[in-house]
């Protein structure tokens, strides 16, 4: 094949991206695998050059600028207004809320109230526009939430049934199940940088992960850590190549080959390693480390920091204890990427850092503040989780 029918190919397929993108403005919708990454200069692939703040959807117009955090503990949602760094609201949910997950279309934030086996789990719906929530929907479990690429289901992460319900994105509905009775506490999840694939995390029985076919929608790989730990958030690097999971028994970051799903490295980070947040601008993760091994209630004020990871060279460039100790767990940075924002797990507060000097702002909330999310973001679609943006 010559140079010049490669260019010709390129060329084309630049050309159809720009008409889909041109199509998907016009009806106000995220474009979803319309473009694909072939479309980045010189071949390059960049899955985070859609979440810059000049990216904003027009479907977050008008949307408030708030903080939604679930206390898991006390079965609410608190509403800080991330201007003036204050609570504005606290609402009632159902039980024990683990994550706010922005929808696909990014019209609506959907609270995920994980019952357990013992009682119902529901979901619940915010406008984003007046910080108010719906009407609340039965639905078993519902430990996290994600969305398949072309946002043609909801992907309920069922961690006490050890399965992926695919449900209407709208009404909830079900449509289908994944059953993946390997995993054993099924949370977190990320996807391949062509959508044909996602990898979950498996928290119990030594830890490992599962990786997913979407189009075939089984399981079709498993993964068992070599430090035999507890895996949590899992985020995939800029080039598409290397995921990244925070694992808190370990204490840091395992590098994975989601293509051949094995490991090929590891990065300390710091005590409880949890989640993981991308840098407004995709070159840097952001480790939050719980500064505990304990699942469940560790005493307050523990060695809780962020640290900081380049993607680029794949190593540690910042550490920002919190002032006073603390509990950072999941979040999520602002639209202008100069705030961190992170859940206090076992402080009863969150944090805001400045993500240039990583200086520290507290705000009390709820019990056990667990998967808060930042809205607006910028972004084409949500993939779900606390707004892992494409």
């Amino acid at each position: 094949m010559t140079r010049g029918h490669n260019r010709f190919k390129a060329i084309s397929a630049f050309v159809l991206c720009i008409v889909a993108l041109q199509a998907a403005s016009a009806s106000a919708d995220p474009c979803a695998e319309a473009c694909s990454e072939q479309a980045t200069p010189q071949g390059t692939v960049n899955i985070y050059r859609d979440i810059t703040s000049d990216h904003m959807s027009p479907a977050t117009t008008g949307a408030l600028p708030r903080v939604y955090v679930p206390n898991h503990g006390s079965d609410s949602v608190s509403v800080i207004d991330s201007g003036t760094l204050k609570e504005v609201d606290r609402f009632q949910v159902g039980r024990h809320p683990q994550h706010i997950v922005p929808s696909w279309d990014m019209k609506t934030l959907w609270v995920a109230n994980d019952a357990g086996l013992t009682s119902k789990g529901s979901l619940t719906p915010i406008d984003p526009k007046t910080g108010k929530p719906g009407k609340t929907i039965p639905v078993d479990d519902p430990y996290n939430m994600y969305f398949m690429p072309d946002g043609s289901s909801a992907i309920i992460v069922n961690e006490a049934y050890r399965r992926l319900e695919l449900r209407d994105p709208q009404t909830m509905a079900i449509q289908s199940l994944i059953p993946t009775p390997t995993c054993h506490g099924i949370n977190h999840a990320d996807f391949a940088a062509d959508n044909s694939y996602a990898i979950f995390t498996c928290e119990f029985a030594g830890g490992g992960l599962v990786k997913v076919d979407l189009s075939a929608r089984k399981v079709v790989g498993n993964l068992t850590l070599s430090k035999k730990g507890m895996p949590q958030d899992i985020r995939l690097s800029p080039d598409g190549k290397v995921f990244y999971v925070a694992d808190m028994m370990n204490d840091g970051v395992f590098l994975i080959d989601g293509s051949s799903l094995s490991e090929i490295g590891f990065i300390p980070t710091g005590l409880g390693s949890h989640g993981l947040t991308v840098s407004r601008d995709g070159t840097q993760l952001f480790v939050a480390n719980r500064g505990s091994h304990n699942m469940k209630r560790a005493g307050p004020h523990g060695p809780g920091s962020v640290t900081v990871i380049d993607f680029a060279t794949r190593s540690v460039v910042a550490q920002w204890p919190v002032p006073g100790g603390g509990s950072p767990d999941m979040g999520n940075v602002s639209a202008d990427g100069k705030q961190l924002w992170l859940s206090g797990r076992f402080d009863s507060e969150v944090y805001m850092f400045d993500t240039t000097s990583g200086a520290v702002r507290k705000v009390r909330v709820g019990v056990e503040p667990h998967g808060l999310t930042v809205w607006p973001q910028p972004g084409r679609y949500s993939q779900g989780h606390t707004g892992n943006m494409r």
